[in-house]
C-alpha cells in the first residue's frame, strides 16, 4: 500500500511540473513578443538616430580639422629598423601610407 502511495505521489509531482513548464513557456512567448516589440522600437527612436547624430558630428569635426603633417623629430628610439622589411624598398611598412607615417629619415615629401 505505501508503494502505490509514494508512486501516487510521484505521479502527481511530474504532471504538476509538466503543467508548471508549459504555464511557464506560454508567459514568456507572450513576454518575448513584447520585449522584441520594445527593442525594434527603440533601435528606430534612439539608436539610429545616435548614430545619426554621431556621425553628423564627426563629418562636421572632420571639416574644421587642419590636414598638416606634424614636424618631424628624430627621435632615436622611434622608427627603429634592424632588418629590411621583405616588401617593396625594405623601408615602409606593410600598411605604409605616406602622409601620415614617416620614415626614419622624415616623411616622404620632405626628403
Amino acid at each position: 500500500m505505501a508503494a502505490l502511495g509514494r508512486l501516487s505521489q510521484a505521479l502527481l509531482r511530474s504532471s504538476l511540473t509538466q503543467s508548471r513548464r508549459q504555464l511557464s513557456a506560454a508567459a514568456a512567448a507572450g513576454h518575448g513578443e513584447q520585449a522584441a516589440k520594445t527593442w525594434k522600437i527603440l533601435t528606430f527612436v534612439v539608436a539610429l538616430p545616435g548614430v545619426a547624430v554621431c556621425m553628423l558630428n564627426m563629418f562636421l569635426k572632420e571639416q574644421n580639422h587642419s590636414h598638416e603633417q606634424p614636424e618631424f623629430v628624430p627621435y632615436p628610439h622611434l622608427r627603429i629598423r634592424t632588418k629590411r622589411f621583405p616588401w617593396g624598398d625594405g623601408t615602409k611598412s606593410l600598411f605604409h601610407n605616406a602622409h601620415v607615417n614617416a620614415l626614419p629619415d622624415g616623411y616622404e615629401g620632405h626628403e
